[in-house]
């Protein structure tokens, strides 16, 4: 970094491996830890888990906030049985609030209707994005929860350039095929320098209701096999749980009763308290 440097990455053209390309909030906004919720490939639950933990923080009494940068895939609101859309004054944009306190930003609360298609491209996505970072008021939010899109394309980088993640959380499904994916997204992180927090696996396994038997449908569980390949001693599995699929259906995520991410929780929790 030059001597006559100002900081002021956005006028500097020097290729400087210091720059800081991050981006302020709201000026009246207050977060205390960010989070990004990530996969290699769509389909595997990541807004469920993204949902679950924001659900299992303000459980515990933190407050807790969505921030959907699915765009063109948001279906959180759904999951919280959302239907009002989100309001502003001349000072931002004010996030949607949950039945229980979750504040939530996803572009379904903008659209006229729950199946409008966004059709834009990549770079119109990532700006909507930051967007929702910066010009969206925040209230007092100890854990934020950013549901990326999936993949390692434009809009995750811009994420990881300009949000200031503390760390994030893979979410995959048993497949070996998905979990070459996953290393993909987990090298990713690393390339960009954020931590990997945990590894979620969705689907892991089906509990048989008759005998209790676990049954591995899509195949061995892979994910502590990959997880201490990254060094990464948190990890979740989430079974098939029809009861957990009608609450999203219904939009009554916050009525689940299951512990599937609770103690997964607990320990990202833990683990953000030792890094301070």
């Amino acid at each position: 970094m030059s001597e006559e440097c100002t900081h002021d990455c956005g006028s500097c053209s020097k290729d400087c491996a210091e720059r800081d390309f991050r981006k302020a909030p709201h000026e009246l906004s207050k977060i205390k830890h960010v989070i990004g919720v990530v996969s290699g490939k769509g389909g595997v639950g990541k807004s469920l888990t993204t949902a679950m933990l924001a659900v299992a923080a303000q459980r515990r009494g933190f407050k807790s906030a969505i921030l959907d940068a699915d765009i063109t895939g948001p279906s959180v609101p759904k999951m919280f049985g959302i239907t009002e859309k989100a309001s502003g004054t001349e000072l931002g944009i004010l996030p949607v609030m949950s039945k229980t306190g979750i504040e939530i930003m996803s572009m379904n609360v903008l659209l006229e209707g729950d199946t409008d298609p966004v059709i834009w491209r990549g770079p119109v996505i990532a700006g909507t994005v930051l967007q929702f970072w910066t010009d969206v008021i925040w209230n007092d939010v100890d854990f934020m929860f950013v549901d990326m899109p999936p993949g390692t394309g434009d809009v995750p980088l811009s994420i990881y350039q300009s949000l200031p993640l503390d760390g994030i959380v893979i979410v995959t499904s048993p497949q070996e095929l998905v979990s070459m994916i996953v290393k993909k997204a987990a090298n990713m992180a690393e390339k960009m320098n954020v931590p990997i927090l945990g590894m979620v696996e969705n689907m892991s396994y089906v509990k048989c209701p008759e005998c209790g038997k676990v049954i591995e449908v899509f195949g061995k569980s892979r994910i502590a096999e990959v997880a201490a390949e990254y060094g990464v001693k948190n990890v979740a599995k989430i079974p098939f749980d029809p009861s957990l699929a009608t609450c999203c259906d219904r939009g009554l995520m916050e009525l689940f009763e299951g512990d599937h991410v609770e103690k997964f929780f607990d320990s990202l929790e833990k683990q953000l308290e030792e890094e301070k």
